[in-house]
């Protein structure tokens, strides 16, 4: 099987174990291939949340750019294996988008993953703009008081996000993940009036 093939076959996420049984190789002879696809610029490397390797194959990699899951798990330590990688080329990737992105993936894990990124906000204008297109300002402005509370030096929000963001009296309550509350920050949710789907024992990988 030539290079091409090779590629082909295991275009996507991949484990050695999967290499293996895709191939019908041994151990050698799949740490051999993604050693070569490597060489060639095919193979990027990342960790899931056991610190299992997981190597994104694909002939994206040798063209560049980077997707959000690239951008989160630069920062969080709870790391990101998707097999919907969708790559951005030819501009650089915010911080403020890369938050946007993981609340409308309105997936548990991406949202739990991406409250390293609050620390990093920088832009705040952008990030309500962004967030007002989106139709998410006040889960952000939600999940960034879970964040303070836990994390008390992470930078403060301006005044400009807070002042356009706060729920309206005819505004209603509204989940981040849907059905899931947090039995944590009642006084959050209230003030938000956004029902929040993290606990304190959520963020344990935070505080390893």
């Amino acid at each position: 099987m030539n290079i091409q093939e090779t590629l082909k076959k295991l275009n996507g996420l991949q484990t050695i174990e999967s290499i293996k049984s895709r191939l019908h190789v041994d151990s050698t002879k799949a740490i051999y291939l993604v050693h070569r696809l490597r060489k060639k610029g095919y193979v990027k490397t990342r960790k899931d949340s056991a610190n299992k390797r997981i190597y994104v194959i694909t002939r994206d990699n040798v063209l560049g750019g980077v997707s959000y899951i690239d951008i989160i798990n630069k920062y969080s330590p709870i790391k990101l294996a998707s097999s919907e990688v969708y790559k951005i080329y030819g501009r650089d990737v915010s911080i403020e988008e890369t938050v946007v992105y993981a609340i409308k993936t309105r997936r548990i894990r991406y949202i739990l993953a991406s409250l390293a990124l609050f620390k990093k906000i920088k832009d705040w204008k952008e990030l309500y703009r962004l967030a007002k297109k989106n139709d998410v300002v006040r889960e952000i402005g939600a999940l960034y008081d879970v964040v303070e509370h836990a994390f008390p030096r992470v930078k403060k929000m301006s005044k400009y996000f807070l002042h356009l963001s706060l729920p309206k009296k005819q505004d209603k309550y509204r989940y981040i993940v849907e059905n899931l509350k947090s039995n944590d920050s009642k006084e959050i949710e209230k003030k938000w009036k956004v029902y929040i789907p993290i606990n304190k024992e959520d963020l344990a990988e935070y505080k390893r």
